[in-house]
């Protein structure tokens, strides 16, 4: 058993991507999901990166938000509390720019945690954003990977998910590397580093150059760095990246994720994770399973 077995459902919503609950009310059932994880905070304040943020691609969405957020104090203060009446779980994501810094938002949450009722179910650890300076270097080396993730769990008591990169050599070794360090979970992957280009202009598209692409154009990246993740670790994979339909969703059951997130899909059909949770059902039966974890890494050779 591990503490993914207690979602309500094994589809969640991904960070970034939902906002902090409110903008979906009245659109998305909360309770029918396994949990929601609000935009991403960070120790300090940021104002993010130059407009413009956002441009769409050939199947997919590069964006260079830059972590724009108002800081873990003023989170804890504005935005739980709003998270903490919805009737699912909430999982906190944050980003630290090193270790000390980690230690210290895990120092907050912790308090926090103990202060609550209930509210804070799990905290997911961000070291693959690709769009802030030294976003991805916990996310590269399998040692940083274990060193930070060490220094969040000795602070926190939480159920702890590591969010990892697709922009790396081996993400199988770097998974170890999280495990090593505590991790109860891994969620694969964060977006695709890339660049969209104004030729006419001769200019990038985004403010700040490079991006993070998501959406149906890496859905194979992300279901090759699932497969392998599922293939290193021992603990529980939550598979991102181009899943917006009931067959996607199976995609990533049957490649070795116990759970998903729905990211760039809540942009442009925000009740896709209505229409999954309606079809799961029927997708199990049709394979003999009566749970996902029946299915979960069931692929097989061609």
């Amino acid at each position: 058993m591990t503490f993914i077995d207690d979602f309500t459902s094994p589809i969640l919503v991904a960070s970034g991507t939902f906002g902090y609950a409110k903008e979906m009310d009245g659109i998305v059932d909360f309770s029918r999901l396994g949990a929601i994880i609000p935009k991403t905070v960070t120790l300090l304040p940021r104002s993010g990166n130059a407009p413009p943020r956002t441009v769409e691609t050939a199947s997919g969405m590069l964006n260079s938000i830059g972590l724009d957020n108002d800081g873990i104090d003023e989170f804890l203060v504005q935005k739980l509390p709003y998270l903490q009446t919805l009737k699912t779980k909430i999982i906190i994501s944050v980003a630290a720019k090193n270790i000390d810094e980690c230690s210290i938002l895990g120092e907050k949450i912790e308090q926090r945690a103990g202060d609550c009722v209930a509210g804070i179910d799990a905290v997911e650890l961000n070291v693959s954003c690709p769009n802030v300076s030294g976003g991805v270097d916990f996310a590269t080396d399998p040692k940083l990977c274990e060193q930070i993730v060490q220094k969040m769990r000795n602070a926190l008591s939480l159920p702890l998910i590591v969010k990892l990169s697709p922009n790396v050599w081996n993400i199988g070794e770097v998974a170890k590397g999280a495990e090593a360090g505590g991790a109860d979970a891994i969620s694969a992957v964060n977006t695709c580093l890339g660049l969209a280009v104004d030729w006419r202009k001769r200019k990038p598209r985004l403010g700040n150059g490079f991006g993070g692409l998501s959406g149906p154009a890496i859905k194979p990246i992300a279901l090759r760095c699932v497969r392998h993740v599922y293939q290193a670790v021992k603990i529980p994979v939550i598979g991102i990246g181009g899943i917006e339909t009931i067959d996607d969703v199976m995609e990533f059951f049957v490649a070795g994720a116990s759970a998903v997130q729905i990211g760039t899909a809540n942009f442009y059909n925000p009740t896709a994770t209505m229409q999954i949770l309606d079809a799961l059902p029927a997708a199990l039966a049709e394979l003999g399973a009566k749970t996902v974890a029946d299915i979960v890494g069931t692929l097989g050779e061609r």
